[in-house]
Protein backbone atom coordinates (compact mmCIF):
# COMPACT_ATOMS: atom_id res chain seq x y z
CA UNK A 1 0.00 0.00 0.00
CA UNK A 2 1.42 3.35 -1.06
CA UNK A 3 0.75 6.40 1.09
CA UNK A 4 1.39 10.08 0.40
CA UNK A 5 2.22 11.97 3.61
CA UNK A 6 1.85 15.73 3.26
CA UNK A 7 3.33 17.49 6.29
CA UNK A 8 5.64 20.52 6.48
CA UNK A 9 6.84 19.89 10.05
CA UNK A 10 10.08 17.99 9.38
CA UNK A 11 10.22 16.37 12.81
CA UNK A 12 6.63 15.12 12.70
CA UNK A 13 6.97 14.10 9.05
CA UNK A 14 10.08 12.05 9.81
CA UNK A 15 8.48 10.37 12.81
CA UNK A 16 5.31 9.47 10.91
CA UNK A 17 7.29 8.23 7.91
CA UNK A 18 9.38 5.88 10.05
CA UNK A 19 6.33 4.64 11.90
CA UNK A 20 4.26 4.00 8.77
CA UNK A 21 7.13 2.23 7.04
CA UNK A 22 7.51 0.12 10.17
CA UNK A 23 3.86 -0.85 9.70
CA UNK A 24 4.64 -2.01 6.18
CA UNK A 25 3.43 0.97 4.15
CA UNK A 26 5.39 2.53 1.29
CA UNK A 27 5.51 6.25 2.07
CA UNK A 28 6.16 9.24 -0.17
CA UNK A 29 6.55 12.63 1.50
CA UNK A 30 5.56 16.13 0.39
CA UNK A 31 6.25 19.28 2.40
CA UNK A 32 4.09 21.75 0.44
CA UNK A 33 0.72 21.79 -1.20
CA UNK A 34 2.29 22.18 -4.62
CA UNK A 35 4.50 19.11 -4.08
CA UNK A 36 1.47 17.10 -2.97
CA UNK A 37 -0.52 17.96 -6.09
CA UNK A 38 2.49 17.19 -8.31
CA UNK A 39 3.10 13.78 -6.72
CA UNK A 40 -0.58 12.86 -6.85
CA UNK A 41 -0.59 13.59 -10.58
CA UNK A 42 2.26 11.14 -11.10
CA UNK A 43 1.47 8.28 -8.71
CA UNK A 44 -1.74 6.43 -7.91
CA UNK A 45 -1.81 6.49 -4.09
CA UNK A 46 -3.90 4.21 -1.90
CA UNK A 47 -4.20 6.90 0.80
CA UNK A 48 -3.24 10.53 1.41
CA UNK A 49 -2.46 11.84 4.90
CA UNK A 50 -2.84 15.59 4.53
CA UNK A 51 -2.04 18.40 6.96
CA UNK A 52 -4.31 21.44 6.69
CA UNK A 53 -1.66 24.09 7.36
CA UNK A 54 0.80 23.91 4.47
CA UNK A 55 3.00 26.36 2.55
CA UNK A 56 1.49 27.26 -0.81
CA UNK A 57 -1.94 25.78 -1.38
CA UNK A 58 -3.27 24.66 2.01
CA UNK A 59 -4.52 21.15 2.67
CA UNK A 60 -8.15 22.00 1.94
CA UNK A 61 -7.20 23.39 -1.47
CA UNK A 62 -5.04 20.34 -2.17
CA UNK A 63 -7.91 17.99 -1.29
CA UNK A 64 -10.34 19.91 -3.48
CA UNK A 65 -7.83 19.92 -6.35
CA UNK A 66 -7.37 16.15 -6.11
CA UNK A 67 -11.10 15.54 -6.17
CA UNK A 68 -11.64 17.88 -9.11
CA UNK A 69 -8.90 16.01 -10.98
CA UNK A 70 -10.74 12.73 -10.43
CA UNK A 71 -8.56 11.32 -7.62
CA UNK A 72 -10.82 9.52 -5.13
CA UNK A 73 -8.32 7.75 -2.90
CA UNK A 74 -9.11 8.12 0.82
CA UNK A 75 -7.85 11.35 2.42
CA UNK A 76 -7.09 11.60 6.15
CA UNK A 77 -6.76 15.24 7.15
CA UNK A 78 -4.63 16.42 10.08
CA UNK A 79 -5.95 19.52 11.85
CA UNK A 80 -5.21 21.64 14.88
CA UNK A 81 -7.28 21.11 18.02
CA UNK A 82 -9.04 24.46 17.61
CA UNK A 83 -9.39 24.16 13.82
CA UNK A 84 -13.11 23.33 13.70
CA UNK A 85 -13.62 25.52 10.64
CA UNK A 86 -10.72 23.77 8.90
CA UNK A 87 -12.24 20.37 9.62
CA UNK A 88 -15.56 21.44 8.16
CA UNK A 89 -13.87 22.91 5.09
CA UNK A 90 -11.80 19.76 4.68
CA UNK A 91 -14.79 17.43 4.81
CA UNK A 92 -16.69 19.67 2.41
CA UNK A 93 -13.70 19.56 0.05
CA UNK A 94 -13.82 15.76 -0.03
CA UNK A 95 -11.73 14.52 2.91
CA UNK A 96 -12.87 11.16 4.30
CA UNK A 97 -11.72 11.54 7.90
CA UNK A 98 -9.70 13.84 10.13
CA UNK A 99 -7.38 13.53 13.10
CA UNK A 100 -6.75 16.29 15.61
CA UNK A 101 -3.17 17.22 16.55
CA UNK A 102 -1.54 16.15 18.77
CA UNK A 103 -2.53 12.53 18.26
CA UNK A 104 -1.36 9.08 19.25
CA UNK A 105 0.42 7.20 16.45
CA UNK A 106 -1.63 4.11 17.22
CA UNK A 107 -4.84 6.01 16.49
CA UNK A 108 -3.40 7.28 13.21
CA UNK A 109 -2.56 3.72 12.13
CA UNK A 110 -6.03 2.51 13.16
CA UNK A 111 -7.69 5.23 11.07
CA UNK A 112 -5.40 4.44 8.14
CA UNK A 113 -6.37 0.77 8.32
CA UNK A 114 -10.07 1.67 8.51
CA UNK A 115 -9.83 3.92 5.45
CA UNK A 116 -7.85 1.29 3.56
CA UNK A 117 -10.57 -1.29 4.26
CA UNK A 118 -13.20 1.13 3.08
CA UNK A 119 -11.30 1.83 -0.13
CA UNK A 120 -11.77 4.71 -2.55
CA UNK A 121 -15.31 6.13 -2.43
CA UNK A 122 -17.33 6.11 -5.59
CA UNK A 123 -17.50 9.51 -7.19
CA UNK A 124 -21.07 10.84 -7.08
CA UNK A 125 -22.62 11.20 -10.51
CA UNK A 126 -22.61 14.64 -12.09
CA UNK A 127 -26.15 15.92 -12.54
CA UNK A 128 -26.96 17.32 -15.98
CA UNK A 129 -29.96 19.20 -17.30
CA UNK A 130 -29.44 20.68 -20.74
CA UNK A 131 -26.25 22.74 -20.58
CA UNK A 132 -26.29 22.78 -16.77
CA UNK A 133 -23.89 20.52 -14.85
CA UNK A 134 -24.00 20.15 -11.08
CA UNK A 135 -21.19 18.16 -9.44
CA UNK A 136 -22.15 17.12 -5.87
CA UNK A 137 -18.63 15.84 -5.19
CA UNK A 138 -16.80 19.09 -5.85
CA UNK A 139 -19.87 21.26 -5.20
CA UNK A 140 -19.32 23.01 -8.51
CA UNK A 141 -21.83 24.25 -11.06
CA UNK A 142 -21.20 24.99 -14.74
CA UNK A 143 -23.46 26.24 -17.48
CA UNK A 144 -22.48 25.99 -21.12
CA UNK A 145 -18.99 25.03 -19.95
CA UNK A 146 -18.61 28.12 -17.76
CA UNK A 147 -18.12 27.60 -14.03
CA UNK A 148 -20.43 29.70 -11.87
CA UNK A 149 -19.66 30.52 -8.24
CA UNK A 150 -22.54 29.89 -5.85
CA UNK A 151 -23.05 30.19 -2.11
CA UNK A 152 -23.66 26.99 -0.13
CA UNK A 153 -27.41 27.66 0.02
CA UNK A 154 -27.63 28.56 -3.66
CA UNK A 155 -25.83 25.33 -4.51
CA UNK A 156 -28.23 23.33 -2.33
CA UNK A 157 -31.25 24.82 -4.12
CA UNK A 158 -29.97 24.21 -7.64
CA UNK A 159 -28.75 20.71 -6.73
CA UNK A 160 -32.21 19.78 -5.42
CA UNK A 161 -33.86 21.13 -8.56
CA UNK A 162 -31.32 19.38 -10.83
CA UNK A 163 -31.91 16.04 -9.12
CA UNK A 164 -35.56 16.43 -10.03
CA UNK A 165 -35.11 17.91 -13.49
CA UNK A 166 -38.42 17.76 -15.36
CA UNK A 167 -40.43 17.59 -12.12
CA UNK A 168 -42.19 20.54 -10.53
CA UNK A 169 -40.75 21.16 -7.05
CA UNK A 170 -42.90 23.09 -4.61
CA UNK A 171 -41.62 25.81 -2.30
CA UNK A 172 -42.50 23.59 0.66
CA UNK A 173 -40.34 20.76 -0.70
CA UNK A 174 -37.41 23.12 -1.14
CA UNK A 175 -37.84 24.48 2.38
CA UNK A 176 -37.96 20.97 3.85
CA UNK A 177 -34.85 19.76 2.02
CA UNK A 178 -32.66 22.85 1.83
CA UNK A 179 -33.52 24.73 5.00
CA UNK A 180 -33.55 23.56 8.60
CA UNK A 181 -36.75 21.89 9.80
CA UNK A 182 -36.88 24.58 12.50
CA UNK A 183 -36.93 27.38 9.95
CA UNK A 184 -39.72 29.75 10.93
CA UNK A 185 -39.53 32.32 8.15
CA UNK A 186 -41.64 32.83 5.07
CA UNK A 187 -41.60 30.57 2.02
CA UNK A 188 -40.65 33.76 0.16
CA UNK A 189 -37.04 32.93 1.02
CA UNK A 190 -37.24 30.29 -1.73
CA UNK A 191 -38.24 32.94 -4.26
CA UNK A 192 -35.36 35.12 -3.09
CA UNK A 193 -32.81 32.35 -3.69
CA UNK A 194 -34.32 31.41 -7.03
CA UNK A 195 -33.87 35.07 -7.93
CA UNK A 196 -30.19 34.87 -6.93
CA UNK A 197 -29.76 31.77 -9.10
CA UNK A 198 -31.44 33.40 -12.08
CA UNK A 199 -29.07 36.35 -11.88
CA UNK A 200 -26.08 34.00 -11.89
CA UNK A 201 -27.26 31.13 -14.12
CA UNK A 202 -29.63 32.84 -16.55
CA UNK A 203 -28.84 36.53 -17.05
CA UNK A 204 -25.20 36.06 -18.17
CA UNK A 205 -26.27 33.35 -20.66
CA UNK A 206 -29.30 35.08 -22.11
CA UNK A 207 -31.69 32.15 -21.71
CA UNK A 208 -33.89 30.75 -18.95
CA UNK A 209 -33.11 27.77 -16.75
CA UNK A 210 -35.47 27.69 -13.76
CA UNK A 211 -39.11 27.97 -14.80
CA UNK A 212 -41.92 29.10 -12.51
CA UNK A 213 -45.06 26.99 -12.54
CA UNK A 214 -47.72 29.34 -11.18
CA UNK A 215 -49.26 28.05 -7.97
CA UNK A 216 -47.08 24.94 -7.96
CA UNK A 217 -43.37 25.77 -7.72
CA UNK A 218 -40.27 25.57 -9.92
CA UNK A 219 -38.86 23.23 -12.51
CA UNK A 220 -35.64 22.83 -14.48
CA UNK A 221 -36.14 21.36 -17.93
CA UNK A 222 -34.15 18.15 -18.34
Amino acid sequence: MRVLLVEDDERLSGSLTRGLRGEGYAVDVAATGAQAISRAQIYDYDLVILDVMLPGPDGVTVCRTLREAGSWCPVLMLTARDGVADRIRGLDAGADDYLIKPFDFGELVARVRALMRRGAPERPAVLTAGDLEVDPATRSVTRAGTRVGLSAREFAVVEFLARRAGQVVSRTELLEHVWDRNYQGSTNVVDVYVGYLRRKLENPFGRPLIHTVRGAGYVIDP
